[in-house]
């Protein structure tokens, strides 16, 4: 089913902490595409002000402290995080949703700060009956979707992500968070997380699909490393990212991401490809689209929507293929914002 079909539930407001950002903007707009309730909320009253300009209907919560953060949050069935550096915002943020009974999910790209709210917020949410799912987004979520899909419930030895980029232009916030995020990045190894200096395999070639095609590639782990460690148990978890955008990335000089089409969308294009080691046999899922920060957008709202309709497994701290039937979650997305190929072996309604 395509995620324009998708019923939304009755009732239900999603205050949206950070919505004037580039990544909230995109949230609140699929939010509303969907017919559900989002609340403007984050630190920035004057922002905030601009935003609600565009979007008269929807209430303003401004929330430049805990105590106004907690007020925000009383009332909501779920909160979204969309502000970073999430290693400053999580925490609070989390607790302020835990506390008025509403599930939290943010965009977190970064290892300690996804790894901090699942063992921080865990208990509480689960005793509340809610579930905290961070990283909930392009980088952690989506890899950890298809890995999950890939393995279909068998036992997983390894697991590897690659995601290639044909260009990438940086938010500010992006730059921010990577000047706050100085920890070392993490792989599993023997079944731990350990730092990727003791682990890392180098240097290598990938072979994307079209159009990306073959890209050189390099070890750097994001937040699906913690995710898929969560509840996979494979012996070794890697990632990489292809080298090109890399230099984008670190060069100061690279322009914000601009507007290609009406819907905000910039032109870049993306690929997710991950192989699943189960039995000795390799399984890949993959996906691929537009804009690494607008797809994360409808990732955020589907599993929103799950999270209020019940279509969603347990509570407390989850990674998103613990909480979702994984194959039907990104069948969801298909094919529009997500192109998505699973093992001939998942259901066969699981991608049309």
């Amino acid at each position: 089913m395509n995620s324009s079909m998708t019923v939304p539930p009755a009732g239900g407001k999603v205050l949206v902490y950070g919505s004037y950002g580039h990544t909230g903007r995109f949230t609140v707009a699929e939010l509303v595409r969907r017919g559900l309730e989002p609340v403007l909320s984050g630190r920035s009253a004057e922002r905030l002000a601009g935003l609600a300009r565009e979007y008269p209907g929807l209430e303003v919560r401004p929330a430049a402290d805990a105590r106004a953060l907690a007020a925000a949050a009383e009332g909501t069935a779920a909160v979204v995080n969309a502000a970073g550096p999430f290693l400053d915002t999580a925490g609070p943020v989390a607790a302020a949703a835990v506390a008025a009974g509403a599930h939290y999910l943010d965009v977190s790209a970064e290892q300690p700060a996804a790894a901090a709210v699942h063992r921080e917020h865990g208990r509480a949410a689960a005793a509340a009956g809610v579930a905290v799912l961070p990283a909930m987004a392009f980088y952690g979520g989506l890899a950890d979707l298809l890995a999950t899909a890939a393995a279909d419930g068998d036992p997983v030895r390894e697991v590897t992500v690659a995601v290639g980029l044909d260009g990438w232009r940086p938010t500010a916030g992006t730059r921010v968070t990577g000047e706050r995020n100085t920890a070392p990045r993490l792989v599993v190894d023997g079944g731990r997380l350990v730092p990727l200096e003791g682990s890392g395999r180098g240097r290598r070639d990938w072979d994307f699909p079209a159009p990306l095609g073959r890209q050189a590639v390099v070890p750097l782990p994001f937040s699906e490393i913690v995710l898929m460690h969560r509840h996979l148990g494979a012996e070794r978890i890697t990632s990489y990212l292809n080298e090109a955008p890399l230099a984008e990335l670190r060069d100061p000089a690279t322009p914000a991401p601009e507007a290609a089409d009406g819907t905000g969308r910039s032109a870049q294009r993306f690929a997710v490809d991950v192989r699943v080691r189960v039995d000795g046999v390799e399984r890949r899922a993959a996906a691929s689209g537009r804009d690494i920060y607008a797809v994360t957008a409808p990732l955020l709202a589907e599993a929103v929507v799950r999270l209020l309709d019940g279509r969603f497994r347990g509570v407390g701290a989850l990674s998103p293929g613990e909480a979702f039937d994984a194959a039907g979650f990104l069948a969801a997305l298909a094919p529009d914002p997500l192109a998505v190929e699973l093992p001939a072996r998942a259901p066969a309604d699981a991608v049309r």
